[in-house]
């Protein structure tokens, strides 16, 4: 049996699947929330989700980020693909110890199928919520899918707020218990009109949003202009600020998101930068390194959102080169004595369809 070893920092002393106890001002449970009002630079990641019904999927795709996030967002059928759902995905992590970041996109469910999910994430020890409304369906391999948009993301984000702070549903129905949740939201600072983009954050921050993940920065002084304007409406002080960054695989990957992903604005110098590279993929990982090390410099920063879409075994060494954490080592899964407790529950919750292997990979961790 492995040996007991210290327990890390914000993690339960009698189990790693179990919240942590509430602090005064906290709105949550869980980890990303306490690093952020600590005042300590977060890094959160995306797992992109499996096409999969094998647990070991979103396992083995989580542990490459071990000790180097505050955060996972569970994707939630981005680009309105069909994949694991984030409710899934985030039943898996929290049952390991991870903290997700659930997301929940609106396009496919209605209020009443909402609130369920949050009441249940709730109850699973999901302690984050990102409020999105969707991408619509004709940008998926389904597009003659029904959409439903009953909320959008500004609603969204007012209904989980009433849920948590009122103890109500929306129909104005008590809840016996509601939900401590840490809510958050997209931004894209690069989005015409520009100077609407910081009121749009007053907005949500009004809505009940108390982080915000930003699209792709890829124009650092624009993203400068954006945060200037946010401090001058005060929006700093109300929300925390965690800018989106990641790799780029190659100068034409770069051209072909900037002509077909709405949203995510590339300047030619990045991709002029690319292009006179020997090694473009090596290059798009620095170029990545050296915005990091840029916007952290921003007054109002609290982080950074690491989205490595198929280039996952990145994230580590993006994160460790640009030295944002300072020496700081987010939680991370290691071997330990309540293994055992945990991975009998994980048994006894599949019955007989969990495998030999899995359970064997829950003792043993990674």
């Amino acid at each position: 049996m492995t040996p007991p070893r210290p327990r890390q920092p914000d993690e339960h002393p009698d189990g790693i699947d179990l919240p942590l106890d509430p602090l005064p001002g906290h709105s949550s449970r869980g980890r990303l929330e306490r690093v952020l009002r600590r005042g300590e630079f977060a890094v959160t990641t995306e797992l992109n989700p499996p096409d999969s019904a094998d647990p070991e999927d979103v396992y083995n795709r989580a542990k490459i980020f071990d000790g180097w996030v505050d955060g996972i967002n569970a994707v939630d059928a981005s680009g309105a693909n069909c994949h694991m759902s984030s409710v899934g995905i985030c039943a898996l992590l929290t049952r390991m110890g991870y903290a997700p970041i659930m997301q929940i996109a609106c396009r496919d469910k209605n209020r009443i199928a909402i609130q369920g999910d949050v009441l249940g994430a709730a109850a699973m020890g999901v302690a984050n919520i990102l409020c999105l409304t969707g991408d619509g369906v004709q940008a998926g391999d389904q597009p003659g899918a029904k959409p439903v948009f009953d909320l959008d993301s500004m609603s969204l984000l007012e209904t989980v707020r009433i849920m948590r702070d009122n103890g109500k549903f929306l129909s104005g129905r008590k809840l016996t218990t509601p939900p401590q949740l840490f809510l958050g939201a997209a931004v894209n600072p690069f989005a015409p009109p520009h100077d609407f983009r910081p009121v749009h954050l007053g907005k949500k921050i009004a809505a009940g949003a108390q982080f915000v993940q930003s699209q792709y920065c890829f124009d650092v002084p624009m993203f400068r202009t954006f945060m200037n304007r946010v401090r001058d409406l005060g929006y700093d002080e109300k929300c925390f600020i965690l800018v989106g960054v990641g790799p780029l695989a190659s100068a034409k990957t770069a051209k072909w998101i900037r002509a077909n992903v709405p949203g995510i604005h590339i300047p030619d110098a990045v991709i002029k930068r690319l292009e006179g590279a020997q090694d473009q993929k090596k290059e798009g990982k620095q170029l990545c390194i050296d915005i990091i090390n840029e916007v952290k410099e921003i007054p109002g920063v609290s982080g950074v959102h690491v989205m490595a879409y198929r280039q996952e075994e990145y994230v580590a060494e993006i994160v460790d080169e640009s030295g944002v954490l300072k020496g700081r080592r987010p939680w991370k899964r290691e071997a330990r004595a309540d293994d055992q407790r945990v991975a009998e529950r994980l048994e006894h919750i599949l019955h007989d369809d969990v495998t030999e292997s899995q359970v064997d990979m829950v003792k043993t961790a990674h």
